[in-house]
């Protein structure tokens, strides 16, 4: 059994316990420590490892407390959880810096970004209106789309998310697939479902999607509508056409986002078709409240091999077109 004791300014007793003790229950149930409060100290108690954790967030909410003079249950679970991953050798003050990269608290871990084109493509979409995201698979394009999303759906600054992606893929057409509507559109969306499973508990989903709060609907769904104060994802955005990218832009509403991401190594569009997704960066370049963010093999964020991969396809196809000349 070890014992630490922590200094705190009395004026910031009651916000660092919170209401009926609200906080410190948190930090003991997540290091199994006990934290009396005692004057102007807390006492901790616990095995070493967990008294030394317990005590880094205690000092981290403190340094919040004097900057922001108010702590909430969110600020403490990010601490913890930051310390639970990092341990209690995170460098002082830092915490709250990193803290400003988390974008949400998945189910498993929390989502921030880990590279920085992916910092680069969140800052784009945070200060732009449209942004369309370029790059290679396992560079976390749609997934910090989602995240990002959510984010601003749990703020309140949108009421509504929808995604969508067209519906083509390796040759395939909807028409020749079996089943209803759903049960034909679920391969092309799966990647977005699987996504939101793993970012939201599973009667959260539910009831944002059954009150429209969240739409998964293929691109050719989304003629005739306005979405207004809305978060808009257009996955797969290399196997739009033209025609087609034209008409998920202009479904833009008041106070709405729209991100656009894809690979453009990779259309499954014919030969003779061309990638809306390709020709929009000239149609819209220079345009005031539009950004454009490239991803490269070293944004990978999957297992390593995949940015072996993509680097041996590169240098696969540089070697060809030298021998084609």
């Amino acid at each position: 059994m070890s014992e630490n004791r922590i200094k705190i300014k009395g004026a910031h007793q009651l916000e660092l316990v919170g209401t009926h003790d609200e906080n410190f229950k948190i930090i003991e149930a997540a290091f199994d420590v006990q934290l009396i409060l005692r004057g102007d100290e807390v006492q901790i108690k616990g095995d070493d490892d967990s008294v030394g954790k317990a005590g880094k967030v205690l000092t981290e909410l403190r340094f919040l407390l004097e900057r922001n003079r108010s702590l909430g249950k969110r600020d403490v679970e990010t601490v913890v959880d930051l310390i639970n991953l990092n341990g209690s050798d995170v460098p002082s003050k830092s915490i709250t810096r990193e803290k400003q990269d988390i974008l949400l608290y998945g189910k498993k871990q929390l989502i921030r970004p880990k590279t920085e084109g992916q910092k680069r493509y969140i800052q784009s979409v945070l200060d732009q209106d449209i942004v369309f995201c370029i790059g290679p698979a396992g560079t976390g394009k749609t997934y910090l789309a989602v995240a990002i999303a959510l984010a601003l759906l749990k703020e309140k600054k949108v009421t509504k998310i929808v995604l969508t992606r067209p519906a083509i893929e390796a040759g395939e057409s909807l028409g020749y697939l079996p089943g209803d509507l759903m049960e034909k559109v679920d391969p092309y969306l799966r990647p977005l479902t699987d996504a939101l499973f793993d970012m939201l508990p599973s009667d959260q989903l539910q009831k944002y999607v059954d009150h429209k709060v969240i739409e998964i609907v293929p691109l050719g769904y989304m003629r005739g509508r306005t979405m207004n104060n809305a978060f808009v994802i257009l996955d797969e955005a290399q196997n739009a056409t033209p025609m087609q990218m034209k008409m998920f832009l202009t479904r833009l509403g008041v106070s709405s986002k729209a991100v656009a991401t894809g690979d453009i190594t990779q259309t499954d569009l014919p030969e003779t078709t061309q990638s809306g997704l390709m020709q929009i960066q000239e149609v819209l370049k220079g345009i005031d409240g539009i950004g454009f963010v490239y991803m490269d093999k070293t944004d990978v964020v999957r297992h390593r091999l995949v940015k072996e991969i993509i680097a041996a396809y590169e240098t696969f196809h540089q070697n060809g077109s030298k021998k084609g000349n």
